[in-house]
């Protein structure tokens, strides 16, 4: 099944075709390539964008459900619903994407990783993936890229109103309603969503009851904005994210997890003259976890905890000063940013710790859009008060030798600092552990059309300092073969092809397709979880007020562990869309997952023969009644 998959996505060389139109729209704008607002036409780096409407007419359930079908991108859940999840770029780790949500910072420190479960689509306006190195850019962390999340903002002084309600397998509820208006020079809105889900057991166990249990979600999430334009070139903003969660997992216990994410900044703009535009943003960004389980009242046990409770914030102040420059040729950008993270870790009372860093960057870049030619500048430098200095650099070209054709090349040097965990966890981490350090170099042609748009993007990443969980015990570090080490060196080479095909005005095809080697240098062995081969193929019809598509996924064979024995077999995913609009302002809207009931596995909860797989949905299907207030 995976051959023809595989086959297939070569034979049509086609894209997702959710997001077709945005591919090949030019005339969209694009912010995370360079920080600076340009046309997608003239951006040199591998960029996908996913707007409100494509949220909408996919139908997805989750972040992860829409992102999981993108190109060089692959998703790892341990279960339903809230459950945890894990982002693969371009076959880099999980903590090597920075995600941003309306330019903040809001991922766990002691993890490195972002909770994306706890992220609603319906607080989302819109989807930026950078795939490819950008610490020149955006500092530690982006060796395979940058996914920035922009929540829901209106753009009209009339009074705009947005509700929807939805009923699923699973027991699952969900709601939606916001307004966003103006008068005068102020703007502002506000949106709430909940969530609610019996999901099902996160394990796939039969031999035992407390774990055969559904294991719920729920998400009570909101965000607002407001702008107030001051005089003309100068405006002040605030806005605001959150989201609270709560995800019970399997254990004789009924234990269960709950997590906070915060976004809160304010913006200043202002236009001093009239080719310099400067902009102040001071923010915060919370990740705060607690999970609950059965007390341990023995004070001889090593994981000694009356309370039962286990505590993980993450704070981070960020302070961001950037400057654009309109040249004769060109914009210059000049930019001081400031992260202050602070982190308060107490998995019981021996194991607590408190900890801080900051870091400071400068930055300058350049880009350069002229006739045929296109050119993007980076250079930065950041001052860590934990591991020092760091400098990385990028530099990409583009060439369109035709109106149709496009060529780009781009080299980019980048690096992640490890997490606090990796670093002061009491008997794990190791304080002396170096940041990972990358070099990528990739080429891209594209092809934009009338009916037909493709891309192909090869490129190389090799990742050298990787931190692995194999050391042996030390007097530092108690977990024998879990010890955090820098002795990695992994090396990734690979592919996208993506297209897309109007076959009438009414028909589209489209798909994408993603083939790569993400090894280990010193065993060549495939990375854990992650694929050779992946991909995804749609179809999508509009007939009157009935819009209808068929979506695929597929991956080949991933490995849960290093040394590659813990086998998880390729898949094949079939999903349907429907919607159907009843008038200018009410739409239904439909979705059916997983239609053959595939049983497949993302994750083992371990690599012992008595780990078992964390488990993945099977059909379900999701109906729902969506208003939009036209303006």
């Amino acid at each position: 099944m995976i051959k023809k998959l595989i086959v297939s996505l070569v034979g049509i060389t086609v894209i997702h075709p959710s997001l077709a139109a945005e591919n090949i729209t030019l005339d969209d704008i694009v912010v995370t390539a360079s920080r600076v607002q340009q046309s997608r036409s003239s951006v040199v780096g591998d960029v996908t964008v996913i707007d409100r409407e494509t949220i909408e007419r996919s139908g997805a359930g989750s972040l992860t459900d829409i992102l999981r079908s993108q190109p060089g991108v692959q998703i790892i859940t341990n279960g339903g619903a809230g459950t945890a999840s894990s982002i693969f770029l371009r076959g880099t780790n999980d903590q090597h994407v920075v995600t941003l949500i309306d330019g903040l910072r809001v991922n766990s420190a002691t993890l490195g990783t972002t909770a994306y479960e706890s992220i609603p689509l319906s607080q989302i306006e819109r989807i930026e993936i950078l795939r490819g190195p950008a610490s020149s850019l955006y500092g530690s962390d982006a060796i395979g890229g940058v996914i920035q999340i922009f929540t829901r903002k209106g753009d009209s002084e009339k009074p705009l109103l947005n509700a929807a309600v939805g009923l699923g397998s699973y027991d699952t509820k969900t709601a939606e309603a916001g307004i966003s208006s103006g008068y005068g020079n102020l703007r502002y809105g506000m949106n709430v969503s909940s969530f609610d889900t019996d999901s099902f057991s996160a394990k796939r166990i039969r031999n035992n009851a407390y774990d055969k249990d559904d294991d719920g979600y729920r998400n009570l999430s909101a965000s607002a904005f407001i702008d107030l334009t001051i005089k003309q070139g100068h405006s002040l903003g605030m806005q605001f994210f959150e989201s609270k969660a709560r995800n019970h997992f399997d254990n004789a216990y009924n234990n269960y997890s709950d997590q906070i994410l915060q976004s809160y900044a304010l913006t200043s703009k202002n236009q001093i003259t009239d080719s310099w535009l400067s902009t102040l943003k001071l923010g915060m960004g919370v990740d705060d976890s607690e999970s609950h389980d059965k007390p341990n009242t023995n004070p001889a046990s090593s994981s000694y905890n009356p309370q039962g409770v286990s505590q993980y914030r993450t704070e981070q102040k960020q302070i961001t000063w950037q400057n654009n420059f309109n040249l004769p040729l060109g914009t210059l950008t000049l930019a001081y940013d400031r992260l202050e993270q602070n982190v308060n870790s107490e998995a019981n009372v021996k194991t607590k710790y408190k900890k801080e860093r900051n870091n400071d960057s400068f930055l300058a870049s350049y880009l350069l859009d002229y006739d045929k030619h296109s050119l993007q500048l980076s250079l930065r430098e950041d001052h860590n008060s934990q591991f020092g200095n760091y400098t990385t650099g990028g530099a990409g070209y583009g060439y369109r030798f035709s109106p149709q054709w496009r060529v780009t090349a781009n080299y980019g040097k980048a690096f992640k600092a490890p997490t606090f965990n990796q670093l002061y966890y009491p008997n794990f981490g190791d304080p002396n552990l170096s940041p990972e350090k990358s070099d990528n170099v990739e080429a891209s042609l594209r092809y934009t059309g009338h009916a037909w748009n493709a891309g192909l993007t090869i490129f190389e990443n090799r990742i050298r300092n990787l931190i692995e969980f194999s050391g042996a015990a030390t007097t530092g570090c108690t977990f024998a073969g879990f010890c955090p080490l820098n002795v990695g060196k992994a090396q990734i080479q690979g592919a996208t092809l993506e297209s897309s095909w109007n076959i009438t005005d009414t028909l589209l095809l489209s798909g994408n397709l993603t083939v790569q080697a993400p090894r280990d240098e010193q065993n060549d062995q495939l990375l854990t979880r992650r694929s050779n081969r992946y991909g995804a193929i749609n179809l999508l019809h509009t007939w009157g007020d009935l819009q209808w598509g068929a979506e695929t996924t597929g991956a080949s064979t991933r490995y849960n562990n290093a040394a590659n024995t813990k086998v998880m077999s390729g898949y094949m995913l079939v999903n349907l869309t429907a919607n159907y609009r009843l008038n200018p302002e009410w739409k239904l809207e439909a979705r059916a997952n997983n239609i053959f009931d595939k049983n497949y596995v993302l994750a083992y909860t371990g690599n012992t023969a008595t780990s078992v797989p964390y488990n993945t949905a099977g059909s379900n299907i999701f109906i729902g009644l969506r208003y939009q207030m036209k303006p």
